[in-house]
C-alpha cells in the first residue's frame, strides 16, 4: 500500500513539474515576442495609387513615415490619374488613391468605391510652360504658334489631368487650334517632362512641381489663373481596402505638418 502511495505521489509530482515547465517556456517566449514587438505589431502592406506628379515628394514622405511605423510597408503605383482611376474600377487591390484632379475622384465616388468620409483635398499646383534649358525658341504661350516651333508636348487630355488643364489653357488663350497640329501626347506628366528634357520637343506644359525637380528644363511662362480649373489633389481610402484603419492613418499623416513641409519643398501649395 505504501509503495502504491509513493508511486502515485511520484507520478503526480512529475506531472506538476512538466506543467510548470511548459508554462514557464510559454511565458518566456511571450516575453521575447513582446520585447521584440512581435505580439503588439502586425505587418501591414499599403498600396497607394498616386498621380505621377507626386512621385518625388511621396517617395520622401514614405521614408519619413516608415521610420515611425516600422511595421508598415508602402507600395506606390504612380501614373496618370485617369488610368489609375480605371484600374481601381476594375478591381485593382488599392488602399489609397491620390488624384491630380477632382474629376477622377468624383467618378470613383459616384460608383460607390470610396470611403466618403476620408475624401480630402490635400494640395494645389500650378500649370507652367517649359522648354529645354538652353532653348530660346519659346518665351511665352503665344510663341507656340510660331512656325519655328514644330512639336509641343502635352498630356493626353482624356486620361491625364495635366493634359486637360493644358487644353483649357490653350483654349482660353485662343491658340488651341494652332497648337493641336504640333501636339504630341504623353501618357503622364513625367513623360511630357522627359520629352522636353531630351529636346525631342520644343516645349511642353507640365505642373510647376515637375519643372522644379529638373535641371534640364526652364519655365518660360505660368498659365494665367483664370485660364484653367484649380489644380487640386484629392485623396481618399478605397472602400475595398483590407487595411482600413492604417490607410486612414496614412491619409491623416499626409495632411499633417511633417508631410506638408515635404510637399512645400517640392513646390506644392498646401492649405491655400
Amino acid at each position: 500500500m505504501n509503495k502504491f502511495k509513493r508511486g502515485l505521489f511520484t507520478a503526480l509530482l512529475l506531472t506538476i513539474t512538466i506543467i510548470l515547465s511548459v508554462g514557464c517556456g510559454s511565458t518566456n517566449q511571450n516575453s521575447k515576442n513582446e520585447s521584440s514587438g512581435q505580439s503588439t505589431q502586425k505587418s501591414i502592406k499599403l498600396t497607394v495609387s498616386a498621380a505621377a506628379s507626386l512621385k518625388d515628394s511621396m517617395n520622401e514622405i514614405k521614408q519619413l513615415y516608415i521610420k515611425k511605423h516600422s511595421n508598415v510597408t508602402i507600395t506606390y503605383n504612380f501614373g496618370a490619374s485617369g488610368t489609375l482611376q480605371q484600374q481601381i474600377e476594375q478591381g485593382a487591390p488599392v488602399d489609397i488613391f491620390i488624384s491630380a484632379a477632382v474629376k477622377q475622384m468624383n467618378l470613383l465616388k459616384d460608383k460607390n468605391l470610396l470611403v466618403n468620409t476620408t475624401v480630402k483635398n490635400l494640395l494645389k499646383n500650378d500649370i507652367v510652360l517649359i522648354v529645354p534649358k538652353n532653348s530660346t525658341k519659346v518665351k511665352n504661350f503665344d510663341d507656340l504658334t510660331d512656325d519655328n516651333v514644330k512639336k509641343v508636348a502635352l498630356g493626353e487630355p482624356k486620361s491625364v489631368p495635366v493634359g486637360e488643364y493644358s487644353q483649357d489653357v490653350l483654349k482660353n488663350l485662343k491658340i488651341l487650334d494652332n497648337v493641336k497640329s504640333k501636339a504630341v501626347y504623353g501618357k503622364d506628366v513625367k513623360e511630357v517632362l522627359t520629352w522636353v528634357e531630351t529636346g525631342d520637343v520644343d516645349a511642353g506644359i507640365v505642373y510647376k512641381t515637375d519643372a522644379l525637380v529638373s535641371d534640364k528644363v526652364k519655365v518660360v511662362a505660368s498659365a494665367p489663373k483664370d485660364s484653367h480649373k484649380d489644380v487640386i489633389y484629392p485623396a481618399a481610402v478605397i472602400k475595398g481596402s483590407k487595411n482600413m484603419d492604417e490607410a486612414k492613418e496614412f491619409i491623416n499623416y499626409l495632411s499633417g505638418d511633417e508631410a506638408k513641409k515635404v510637399f512645400e519643398k517640392y513646390g506644392f501649395n498646401v492649405g491655400k
